[in-house]
Order: C-alpha cells, then structure tokens, then sequence
C-alpha cells in the first residue's frame, strides 16, 4: 500500500478512475437486462475486494461490456437469482484455475479468436444498444434484432436518438481537448450533458428505474443452486470464468506495458478476479473482469500502487448510498450512446485488414468466430473459433514432402515433415506417382511426427511395392 509520496497520486487517480467507471457500470446493468445498481455493487466490489491482492497493481475490476451479451442470455433462461449462483460457480472455478497455476496457459490462446470474441460482442452489443437507443424494445435474440433494423428507422423516438447521437458526438469530441478538461472522462460528460438536456427540455423519454442498492442485492437461496445440475448452467459458468479470465490476463498484458511497475502474476490475478465473482455471486451481482478502459485511465491519471483501485470502489460505494436517486434522472438514451461507442471500440477494423494482407488465416478464424456469435451465442461462437484455430495450425504443421534419390540404380523414397491424416491423401498422391517396377527403399528418418493412420498406409504401400532382396519392414 502507499507512503506519504505515493498517496496524493492515488487518490487523485482513484477519483478519476471511479468516474470512469460510474456511467459504464450503469450502462453495462441496463445493457445486460438487471437492476441499475449491481453493476455499481460489482464495481465497488472490483475495488474493496479484488483491488486489495496483489495479482496485479494498476488494473481495474468491474462489469465489462464484453460480457454484457452472456449475462443477457443467461438472466432471461435462468432468472436473476440462479444467475447468482452461477457467476459465485464461475468465481469458484477461477480460484481453481489460479491454484492450479493455469493463468499462463491463457497467453496461448490464438489473439485471431480473441479478436474475433470480441468483434462479436461488439455487434451484437451495438445491435442490440440501437434498440435502446431508439427507445425501442429489442425484439428478442441478435438475427432477429438484425432483421428489424430495417423497420426500426420508423419506429424510432427521435428525441431519445438525439441524445444518444449527442452523447456519442461528446465522447468523440472530448479527446481532442486540452489535457487539463480531459481529466473529466469523455462518458461521463456526454451522460451528464444529455441528463441536463433531457431535464431542461422536459423530454419524455425512457429513464433508469433505481431500487436502491439494499433492494437490487439478493442472496442466493439453497433452491437455486439446484439449477447447477443442468448442462446449460454448467456451460454458462463455464463461458463466464473462461471469458472473463481471458479478459482478465489480456487486459493485464496490455496494462503491462504501458507502465514500468511491478508486472502482472497472472495465477494471483486470476485467484483475485475468483475472489471477486464469488462474492458478486454471493450478493447477486454482475460478474466482473479487469477493464482495459478504467486500467489504462488509472495508469494515464498517475496511480503509482493498488490503493487507487481500492479507493475508487470507495468512491463508487458513497455514490451508491448517498446519491442513488441522481440515477433516477439519467436517460436510457445516453447509456446505450455509451454503450454504442465501447462497441464499436471492440470491433477490430484495422487487426482484419492487417490480418488479410499477412496471415489469411487467421483473419478468417476472426470473422468466423465473430459471426458464429452474432448467428448463435457467445459461447458456441468462442468454441467454433477455438476448433477452427486448432483446426488451422493442425493443417499448417502437418507439411510433408517426398523427396526421390537414386543410388546405385535404386529408388531412394525420403518422407519429410509432420506426417498426419490431414496430409494423407496428399502423402499417399505422390507415392503412387513415383515409377514402377523397381524396388523402392522407403525412408521414414526424416520426418519429426508420424501419427497412426500414416505408418498404417505407408507399411500398405510398400507391401503393394517390389521390395529390395533380403529386406523387410519400412526403414
């Protein structure tokens, strides 16, 4: 924790920080279908519980936009209690993974799926954000909000666009302000600017509901961990402490690098963030990741120790109790503009193209897994991009070549490579195209893997060849 000259830079970053993360916590509840105030419940827990270990110093927890599209899906088939119990399972099943030392395997992971997860969530979060920002209700899953974009022109409550477009229109042009305005997050001026628009002009458009915080927050009752019994809850958990570890530990890579300090312990990162959930299922809360958007604000605001993260959910705390009803008058138009613009912040326009020109591949795991989102769920479109990937570098490494030496009047036939089923036809295409009636010599020392289905063609072959005199087998 700080000394006497590190203390005056935290706290001034732990204000800015917790006013980053005040309209996105809203945003990222409305978004994701449950009461306003759990979002800032798991923010304040990202701070007075996740920011005290020690995983890592300058990153930042709370509800994350990217899994907004998951806790949507999982609210409506479960109910929001039983959603509880499964972002505590999740939490539970990241301690596991920290324990058993499994947070570097992360950083395998292909970065064409990870981009491709999260240009998924960043349509689907936009389609569906469009709605709200319409003023309309969403027509149930991502195909059908696509197809009803059309009619959604006509339908719209322009009064609520223009406050959404207006809010989006500030946070763009906020960046390019003099650093000493900067120091006010772009989101939340755009949501104060269109809350004070919405007031003075009486605008009678769509408002966030508050409970208050004691009412929003429910523990979990014995019944609903029951629902744990069924394969899509087990799934579901799952999907939350996969996606949300991965964001986690690539956050923390990126976070990384744009400071000179203590580097992040990913096993310890991933234990916190464990920590974390669990207690946001225990009190019914949004399940919670280390967000690039607030880290990188608490690096650029000069935090120098983990105390700026434990004072920001401080500050988020005091609003909560002293201030809910200032929730009451923030327009739902506003949100979705904030919403809108981390969306398409997620979309990763320049990674397709530089992709496209270097390596085709990948860019096609990454808009395949990007689509099989948007066409499906979250976590069938991860998995699909997951074989996909594992399917590219099985056919990329499994070259293998014949090479053809005469000695002495015989046909030297030299196997080189990765012998695999996926190369098989090919392998077995230039063996039958090699001359015939000699004896052929197979040599098999040169290549680095030779699976079952191969040697099993391979011994085939040679028996259907002319073998030399005295000799038997494959060398």
């Amino acid at each position: 924790m700080p000394g006497a000259g590190t203390f005056r830079e935290d706290f001034g970053a732990s204000v800015v920080v917790a006013l980053v993360a005040l309209p996105l916590c809203v945003g990222v509840a409305v978004a994701s279908g449950v009461p306003a105030e759990l979002g800032i419940v798991t923010g304040v827990i990202g701070g007075l519980v996740t920011g005290w270990f020690r995983g890592s110093s300058l990153q930042v927890s709370g509800p994350a936009a990217g899994l907004t599209v998951l806790v949507y899906e999982a609210v409506t088939a479960y109910g929001l209690p039983a959603f509880g119990v499964m972002v505590l399972a999740a939490g539970l099943v990241q301690m596991g993974m920290g324990a058993l030392r499994l947070g570097r395997w992360f950083r395998a992971i292909s970065l064409a799926v990870v981009h491709g997860m999260l240009a998924g969530i960043g349509l689907v979060l936009i389609t569906g954000q469009l709605y709200a920002l319409a003023g309309r209700p969403a027509p149930g899953p991502t195909p059908a909000k696509l197809a009803g974009l059309a009619q959604l022109g006509s339908q719209a409550d322009w009064a609520a666009v223009a406050l959404g477009a207006g809010t989006i229109a500030l946070m763009v042009a906020w960046r390019r302000m003099p650093a000493r305005l900067r120091v006010v997050p772009g989101a939340l001026v755009g949501v104060a600017a269109a809350t004070a628009v919405a007031a003075l002009l009486r605008l009678p458009v769509d408002r966030v509901r508050v409970t208050g915080v004691l009412q929003a927050v429910s523990l979990p009752a014995w019944e609903d961990f029951g629902m744990l019994a069924s394969a899509g809850a087990v799934g579901t958990v799952l999907a939350l402490a996969l996606i949300a570890s991965a964001e986690t530990l690539f956050s923390a890579a990126a976070v990384d690098r744009m400071h000179e300090g203590k580097r992040t312990h990913y096993d310890r990162e991933l234990v916190a963030q464990g920590v974390g959930n669990t207690v946001c299922g225990l009190l019914g809360a949004l399940p919670m990741t280390a967000v690039i958007v607030r880290s990188a604000a608490n690096v650029e605001a000069g935090a120098r120790t983990r105390a700026s993260r434990v004072m920001h959910g401080g500050w988020l705390l005091l609003f909560a109790v002293a201030f809910p009803q200032v929730l009451e008058v923030v327009p739902l138009a506003a949100l979705a503009g904030v919403l809108l613009h981390a969306g398409w912040k997620l979309l990763p326009g320049r990674a397709v193209a530089a992709l496209w020109r270097s390596h085709r591949g990948e860019a096609v795991v990454l808009v395949a897994t990007a689509g099989a989102i948007v066409a499906t769920s979250l976590f069938e479109g991860v998995l699909l991009g997951l074989g996909l990937a594992v399917a590219k570098a099985a056919w990329e490494t499994s070259h293998v070549h014949v090479e053809e030496v005469w000695e002495d009047g015989e046909l030297s036939v030299r196997v080189v490579g990765n012998a695999s089923f996926l190369r098989l036809p090919r392998l077995l295409d230039a063996l039958e195209a090699l001359p015939h009636g000699q004896p052929v010599r197979l040599d098999l020392s040169g290549l680095r893997h030779l699976d079952h289905a191969c040697l099993t063609a391979l011994e085939g072959w040679e028996r259907k060849r002319a073998p030399l005199p005295g000799r038997e087998g494959v060398v």
